[in-house]
């Protein structure tokens, strides 16, 4: 049980860090889709979709992997078939539930870029950032 805990874990954890990783890669693309009319709930699913996605081909990939090797661990199983069918559909369901967990902070924050800061150029979002700041400040002064 310990080490079906970690596994999930680690899945978790690497669907959210590619994930992240390619939200932060693309801060850029989503700032100019909401400078050009994208609502964040249109961002928030266009993120969701590609995590899902990226989630469903894994879980086909190791469902097919995990029929194909069945017959290597068929000793090692007690009381169930190496080709239960529910417990390759609870794997899946549990790796999908894993999977929108994992896709909803870097979708949220993907929601809330703002379009000004991402379309600055990469080298100086943090002084355009200032900018911002300091501008919106004079104009509510």
């Amino acid at each position: 049980m310990f080490s079906r805990a970690w596994a999930w874990r680690f899945a978790l954890l690497g669907v959210y860090g590619v994930l992240a990783y390619s939200v932060a890669r693309r801060t850029r693309e989503i700032g100019i889709r909401m400078a050009l009319g994208a609502r964040p709930p249109e961002v928030l699913r266009m993120v969701m979709r590609q995590g899902l996605l990226l989630a469903l081909a894994g879980i086909v990939l190791g469902a097919g992997a995990s029929l194909a090797l069945s017959r290597l661990v068929a000793s090692e199983l007690f009381g169930v078939e190496p080709t239960d069918p529910l417990t390759f559909a609870a794997a899946a369901a549990l790796m999908l539930a894993v999977a929108c967990l994992a896709c909803y902070v870097p979708a949220w924050r993907a929601m809330r870029t703002d379009p000004m800061i991402a379309s600055a150029p990469r080298n100086k979002q943090s002084r355009c950032r200032r900018c911002c700041v300091a501008a919106a400040a004079l104009l509510t002064a």
